[in-house]
């Protein structure tokens, strides 16, 4: 499979990233699904590693998931993170600030949902709609926007540093597919619930979104939190590669099941 992080310190065109692309799997059936096959393998790796995290609990895992209306944030979380317990797995959504939050600087509520040890949390949505969504709609400054990007930076470096991982996820879709799921919506009586009459204003500034999603991706790419540019066109393949980034973050963890409690003999312990 393709490596789709983002190259640290680089200026890129998300022009020059397929969003159809499948990797090695090609999108007829037979690819389609050895690719979920594989998927369900990583969920099931995913499940043993998450329960040695929360086991351990000397490290933790943040996954940001960011990317255009329709972009499938809410279908990934539900399919890739399908066989994880929920009592070491949160899901967080940034909405509009409230109150007390606009009172306080704008890292101020992330910082206190960011995952404890032992957890894996996910921004659905996160701290980025604060350069993106207020820049595009000329909210904040330029200036500001370069500022939040260095302050951005720096917050997950101090999550980085005190042990937590952070992998950042763009959910890469194109225009035509944006207006197939978003016509679905309309269409099928199921999903009428999901659609927002707000999410087509927004989309006639999809230009504006892919220029500010481009500065971005490439001023807040670091070694220690990178940036990864995934093909979301095809759901299933989407789910596949952010399933083996996880496992491969959780791996390079090196989680081992920790010992039971100390002067048990468990090998003579019977249960009466």
């Amino acid at each position: 499979m393709k490596n789709y992080q983002v190259k640290p310190g680089k200026k890129l065109s998300l022009a020059q990233f397929d969003p159809d692309d499948t990797g090695d799997f090609d999108s007829s059936g037979q690819g389609k699904e050895k690719a979920k096959a594989a998927t369900a393998k990583l969920i099931g790796t995913l499940s043993e590693l998450q329960e040695r995290l929360y086991a351990n609990r000397n490290r933790a895992l943040l996954i940001v998931l960011q990317g255009m209306d329709t972009s499938g944030k809410d279908g990934t979380i539900k399919s890739v993170m399908s066989g994880v317990n929920p009592q070491g797995c949160k899901v967080v959504t940034f909405k509009t600030p409230s109150a007390e939050e606009l009172e306080h600087d704008f890292l101020w509520r992330v910082h206190q949902k960011a995952p404890a040890k032992g957890q894996i949390g996910i921004f659905n949505r996160s701290h980025y709609e604060d350069v993106l969504i207020t820049r595009v709609h000329g909210l904040i400054s330029g200036k500001t926007v370069k500022q939040r990007f260095g302050q951005i930076c720096e917050f997950e470096e101090l999550l980085t540093e005190s042990g937590t991982t952070v992998l950042k996820f763009f959910l890469h879709i194109s225009k035509d597919e944006q207006k197939k799921r978003l016509q679905e919506r309309v269409s099928n009586p199921e999903k009428h619930w999901k659609f927002n009459h707000a999410d087509l204003e927004e989309r006639k500034l999809w230009e504006n979104y892919i220029e500010a999603f481009e500065t971005m991706l490439a001023a807040t790419c670091t070694g220690a939190a990178p940036w990864y540019i995934v093909p979301a066109n095809h759901k299933w393949y989407r789910n596949l590669v952010i399933a083996r980034h996880i496992v491969d973050a959780l791996r390079d963890m090196k989680l081992r099941t920790p010992p039971g409690p100390a002067g048990i003999n468990f090998d003579t312990l019977k249960i009466e």
